[in-house]
Parts: structure tokens; C-alpha cells; sequence
């Protein structure tokens, strides 16, 4: 018998957020943690660089300071560090300005799955950062 003063319910949907927190962190660990981030973050931003079609929205950008926040927010989405930096809408707010959209965003995924599997993520925990990523879409594109 449950808790009188929990809802019904609340039991089991506690234990999924655990479950989900538990996989989240395992997920960082698994992928190889901070230096896999780390050198998947280094060649995402190598590739976007060289795409036509994205690297525009970093001509003003300092790369460097960049890099390490992409790379701090990455591991946070993943469980595995406190991300610090701006709040993720709104440090996207120029490049929308500039017409950063979906079709960007995929462009984006894509090159960071790619990174991720060059340094070495199986495709098939690349797939669940993925799905992290995305979940992050609405929030950058503010849709």
C-alpha cells in the first residue's frame, strides 16, 4: 500500500525519471564522457565551418569560447556536467535574426552525429545524443 499522502501514481512516475536520469548518465559515461565530447565538439565545429550553407552564422564568433560552451551543454544533455552558459534561446536569438531555421538544425545534427562517430561513438549511442539534441530544436529555433 502506497503513501497516503502521495497522488496515485506518483510512485511509478518517480521511478521512470530515475530510470531516465540513470540512462542519461550512463549515456555520457558509454559515449567516453568529456574528452569524446570534447573531440566530437572540436571536429562538429571543423565541419560546420566548412559547410557553405552554416558557417556564416559564425563570422562574428569567438570559436575557442564557443567550442567550450557547445561542449559543456552537450555534456549537460547528457547527465554528465552543470551547463553555465547562456540560456540556450536566447543565445541563439542573432543566428535566427540572420535566418537560422529547421533546415539548418538538421544540417547541424547531422554534422555533429558524424563527429561523434568518427571519434569513435557507436551509431547507436550517437543515435540516442541525437534524440537529446532534438530535443532541443523548438527551444534554439523558438517555435
Amino acid at each position: 500500500m502506497g503513501h497516503p499522502a502521495l497522488a496515485p501514481g506518483y510512485c511509478k512516475i518517480a521511478s521512470a525519471l530515475i530510470i531516465e536520469d540513470t540512462m542519461i548518465e550512463d549515456l555520457y559515461d558509454l559515449i567516453g564522457g568529456r574528452s569524446t565530447i570534447e573531440a566530437a565538439t572540436e571536429r562538429f565545429y571543423e565541419k560546420v565551418l566548412q559547410d557553405e550553407s552554416l558557417r556564416h552564422f559564425f563570422k562574428q564568433a569567438d570559436m575557442a569560447h564557443l567550442r567550450s560552451r557547445q561542449a559543456m551543454l552537450i555534456s549537460m544533455l547528457l547527465g554528465g556536467r552543470v551547463y553555465t552558459g547562456k540560456n540556450i534561446r536566447d543565445a541563439h536569438a542573432g543566428s535566427r535574426e540572420h535566418g537560422l531555421n529547421g533546415t539548418h538544425f538538421d544540417l547541424f545534427l547531422a554534422h555533429f552525429r558524424a563527429a561523434l562517430e568518427e571519434v569513435g561513438v557507436k551509431p547507436e549511442n550517437a543515435q540516442k545524443v541525437m534524440q537529446r539534441l532534438e530535443s532541443k530544436r523548438g527551444t534554439v529555433l523558438d517555435t
